[in-house]
């Protein structure tokens, strides 16, 4: 199975880390236009950044609740993000996600266009002030919770952007959840939008999915609130033959897990890098 030979490759990797990490993090400010405001996201540059090469880039989205410094802050271990931007030699940008923006345009709420922001004008931002590979080949997106339906919403719906995605404890399916986390605020009631609830849940987009197109990862603890949703999401994967790595642990929906399954999620960007690069 794909997931046992990515655990294997990075038990490698465990047993023979690399010595030095000293990934630069930088806090920077853009402008988004389609919002009319200021958005802050932290950069994080690996030790062999230089302007004289292109690095691929993976977008890291936080959850509900979270902000963009989330990455840096709340793994058990704080350098967790930075070693392995300096282990696999990628850029990673984590943007802010407007706490429960579900990285979504919102029809209801012209404040919260995420997707434009993220796919669109923070992707532009970064490859035109950091040296990066500027086509999806170079760029990945995962994220955690909130952030996995958002990394698999935004590849999906934009796969001229993302070449690979992933998803780690992700909110795949609104429907099951109509009073929580804002989502109605940002698509209106369940009861009374049921259609904007379909259309913008992750689980229902399986259709703009070609084989091999995507590069695709799903994480998920086996005691998670999201695990049966993130079970149909792979069924329906399968259904539609959609090759992707899908990993169960035990876990539930916490730091510890993401901590861990970042790991997992970056040396799979960076396989996929390699092959694009060779």
């Amino acid at each position: 199975m794909k997931s046992f030979q990515l655990f294997k490759c990075f038990m490698l990797l465990a047993i023979f880390p690399v010595a030095g990490w000293a990934a630069s993090v930088d806090t920077i400010i853009t402008y988004s236009k389609v919002m009319k405001k200021e958005i802050k996201a932290v950069i994080i540059k690996p030790n062999a950044y230089a302007d004289s090469k292109k690095f691929p880039t993976l977008y890291l989205l936080h959850g509900a609740g979270g902000n963009y410094s989330d990455w840096v802050k709340q793994t058990p271990d704080r350098e967790t993000v930075k070693r392995l931007s300096d282990q696999f030699n990628m850029v990673v940008v984590c943007p802010d996600g407007g706490i429960t923006s579900w990285y979504l345009n919102s029809p209801v709420d012209k404040t919260y266009q995420y997707e434009t922001y993220v796919s669109s004008e923070l992707v532009n931002y970064v490859d035109q002030h950091y040296a990066t590979i500027k086509d999806r080949s170079g760029r990945a997106i995962t994220g955690l919770s909130m952030g996995g339906h958002g990394a698999l919403y935004l590849a999906f719906r934009h796969q001229d952007v993302f070449g690979a995605c992933g998803s780690m404890s992700g909110g795949v399916d609104l429907r099951p959840f109509p009073e929580n986390w804002n989502i109605s605020k940002r698509l209106g009631t369940y009861s009374e939008n049921p259609e904007r609830w379909e259309a913008n849940s992750v689980v229902n987009l399986t259709h703009l999915l070609v084989p091999n197109k995507l590069a695709l990862i799903i994480d998920c603890g086996d005691a998670d609130f999201f695990y049966k949703i993130n079970i149909a999401l792979h069924d329906k994967l399968m259904d539609r033959n959609i090759p992707h790595d899908f990993i169960i642990r035990p876990g539930v929906h916490n730091w510890v897990y993401w901590g861990n399954a970042i790991q997992y999620q970056m040396l799979f960007f960076s396989q996929y890098f390699g092959r694009r690069q060779q």
